[in-house]
């Protein structure tokens, strides 16, 4: 029986655990800042309820065969903290988040062997502790490797869709060059249904283009069409969309910004490939929030 403690409070952490619950083979813990009763996640199927283990304090936790992260990427230290308590000498560290440096940001802290990096698709809302509104399907991608078929493995029997890639790199990228458009709807404040307007809509398509760029450089595979298609997506999905660095804004909280624009930024000085439209919803973003 895996046992498994999920780090993160948020709409994708609850939401993985309750489905995780369901495998009847796993033993799934939650390490949290405000204690629940229990997990209610509603699909579009179904409604999930779930009774993981809740800890609110490391000295209540054990070590665990799998550690799965799923905070925001600046909380990734204040995520570390518990390792102490959940990682024993053969526990593997699953790290579900934005951007492309999974591995990256852990590596101070765990084995690089025991890290697996996760490509995670779902649209989910907290609406309360413990209450989570699953809208949409689940697709989950990891690495072609023992790490990643043992991650999958978690998952057996519950029908979702997720799966190794031998080119985790470039699945990684391609998600990033998803999120990176959507720091304009956090700078204007306004849902995805302003990608109806063409002039944010040509912007949005030149910070893919450099996310592109900059991900070729990194060796992902990115085909050109991209920055297209990610605006004919947005105008096709509904219009009151809000993605969660304008939910963080909306609600006075951190902004992934160096996860989601600033890596490309980073990245792309390395290379040499300028990213000036990058860089300034950097600068816009991180004036909003610091000042």
């Amino acid at each position: 029986m895996p046992t498994i403690t999920l780090i993160g409070p948020g709409a994708i952490g609850a939401t993985l655990a309750a489905w995780l619950s369901h495998n009847p083979r796993n033993e799934v813990s939650v390490a949290v800042r405000k204690p629940f009763d229990s997990l209610e996640v509603t699909t579009p199927e179904r409604v999930m309820i779930a009774s993981p283990r809740v800890l609110t304090e490391r000295s209540q936790a054990q070590p665990v065969d799998w550690v799965l992260i799923a905070t925001k990427a600046y909380d990734s230290a204040a995520a570390a903290n518990w390792f102490a308590n959940v990682c024993g000498p053969d526990t593997r560290l699953a790290v579900i988040q934005n951007g492309v440096e999974h591995v990256e940001r852990f590596a101070p802290y765990i084995e690089r062997t025991r890290i697996v990096p996760v490509m995670i698709d779902v649209p989910a809302d907290r609406v309360a502790p413990g209450k989570v509104i699953q809208r949409g399907p689940i697709h989950i991608v990891v690495p072609e490797n023992a790490n990643g078929a043992a991650f999958v493995d978690l998952f057996a029997g519950l029908g979702l869709d997720v799966a190794r890639s031998a080119d985790f790199r470039t699945a990684a990228w391609k998600k990033l060059c998803l999120n990176s458009a959507g720091a304009v709807c956090a700078v204007l404040l306004k849902p995805a249904g302003i990608v109806h307007h063409d002039g944010v809509a040509e912007v949005m398509r030149a910070i893919v283009r450099e996310c592109i760029a900059v991900g070729r450089a990194e060796g992902a595979s990115l085909e050109d069409s991209m920055a297209e298609g990610i605006v004919e997506r947005m105008r096709r999905g509904p219009r009151d969309a809000a993605n969660s660095m304008l939910v963080d804004r909306r609600a006075g909280r951190p902004m992934e910004i160096d996860a989601r624009n600033d890596v490309i930024v980073r990245l792309g000085r390395k290379h040499g490939i300028a990213t000036p439209m990058n860089a300034l919803m950097v600068a816009l973003l991180e004036a909003v929030q610091d000042y």
